[in-house]
């Protein structure tokens, strides 16, 4: 008997970081101390301001009745402000933002509304997981340009040139980076608009999610740049910077032509977000913001000390992260050796074998683009992290 299932999902590639978590989580059920270094998940609570802010809002009784699908106006137009204020995003407005069930919602939107069956997007690779599956989802064909670790894994604006077709719909990237940490500067995004303004209606999704993860400075925004707020859908929301994964709010900021086909399209699936969450985001944004600039600056101390010992283990290649909480480091020296009755060949491998053997949960770069990599979470507490890594130099070690 055939599957009833259909061929969009039997065709879906699973999420490899929840896959490795999923698989943590089990062995963890099992009494097994693992270390999970696999999740982009803040160890940090939420901020106490945003927890009473969710807490008022059930006790006021009022946020229960099926919120706005776009969102609730002020928690839009506090974006807006933020966008104008702190990205230069001058031309932001409420009408032009649309607040969704995470970041991932948010991305999963804008393409279900701008590809058609054949579409190419480009995407600077390595990149987030989910781009490719979202993309091929919604009948497009990923395009991916690669970034070197010679240069810290960034794509170049002439890559994307050479990847333009007349089939190309749009261009995606993240910065700060996930899985890299890299982040681009204003200069680079400055080519990579110039490349985009020479093609009519090509489309430009920057993913700036880890936007207040940033070691270099202020995030620049490539919507803030002349004639590119027309062409840019920025994508963000509150899961990293406020350590909100788990209460699922995002948003995109867009033309509105864009922001209005999203909100249509949100329409007939989610409707709109939860009216708690969208309370508790609304504090976040417009509260204080010491809270989040105190989880970036031990995040900036982890990534210290986590450099410091990935660079004490032979084999290991990094580049040093400038935002976010991962580092990405070239794992090829280990392929086509073994130990423990484990023989590695890709990344894959490596990292089975450090689940099975150092019990440490990392991410298999393949899964976003880059074969030859692993990435690791830093999001973790120090001790987690430097037993971690002692596990790991080991089982290395044992590698031949």
């Amino acid at each position: 008997m055939n599957s009833i299932l259909s061929d969009r999902i039997l065709n879906m590639e699973e999420s490899a970081t929840l896959a490795m978590a999923k698989k943590a989580r089990e062995l963890k059920a099992q009494g097994i101390d693992i270390i999970s270094l696999s999740l982009g998940e803040p160890d940090f609570k939420t901020p106490k301001h945003i927890q009473q802010a969710a807490k008022d809002a059930i006790d006021e009784g009022k946020y229960f009745a099926y919120p706005p699908v776009a969102g609730y106006q002020d928690l839009r137009e506090a974006i807006a402000k933020k966008l104008r204020e702190e990205n230069n995003i001058t031309q932001a407005k409420a009408e032009n933002i649309v607040v969704s069930v995470g970041a991932k919602h948010s991305i999963a939107n804008t393409f279900m509304c701008i590809i058609n069956e054949g579409d190419e997007v480009v995407i600077f690779s390595p990149y987030w997981v989910s781009y490719a599956e979202i993309i091929k989802l919604c009948g497009g064909v990923p395009v991916l340009i690669e970034g070197t670790l010679e240069n810290n894994f960034k794509a170049t604006a002439a890559q994307l040139e050479a990847a333009i077709t007349p089939k190309t719909k749009a261009v995606i990237y993240s910065s700060p980076c996930n899985p890299t940490g890299s982040v681009f500067s204003q200069q680079e995004l400055e080519a990579i608009a110039a490349v985009v303004m020479k093609h009519q209606n090509m489309v430009v999704i920057a993913d700036e999610i880890y936007e207040l993860i940033n070691f270099t400075g202020k995030n620049f925004s490539i919507a803030s740049l002349p004639g590119m707020f027309e062409r840019t859908v920025t994508v963000n929301g509150f899961s990293k910077g406020y350590a909100m994964t788990g209460w699922r709010v995002g948003y995109i900021c867009a033309s509105l032509e864009i922001a209005k086909a999203v909100e249509k399209m949100q329409g007939q699936f989610t409707s709109g977000n939860t009216g708690i969450a969208q309370r508790a985001a609304l504090a976040g944004i417009a509260g204080d913001q010491t809270p989040s600039q105190e989880m970036a600056a031990e995040y900036l101390k982890r990534r210290e000390l986590v450099l410091g010992l990935l660079r004490d283990i032979p084999g290991i290649k990094t580049h040093v992260p400038e935002g976010a909480f991962y580092f990405f480091p070239d794992v090829t020296a280990f392929f086509g050796k073994s130990a423990h009755g484990h023989s590695v060949a890709n990344a894959d491998d490596l990292c089975l074998y450090l689940l099975a053997v150092a019990n440490v949960s990392l991410v298999t770069g393949s899964a976003f683009g880059a074969p030859n990599c692993v990435r690791i979470s830093y999001a973790a507490s120090e001790a987690e992290l430097i037993e971690a890594m002692k596990r790991i130099k080991k089982a290395l070690g044992d590698l031949a």
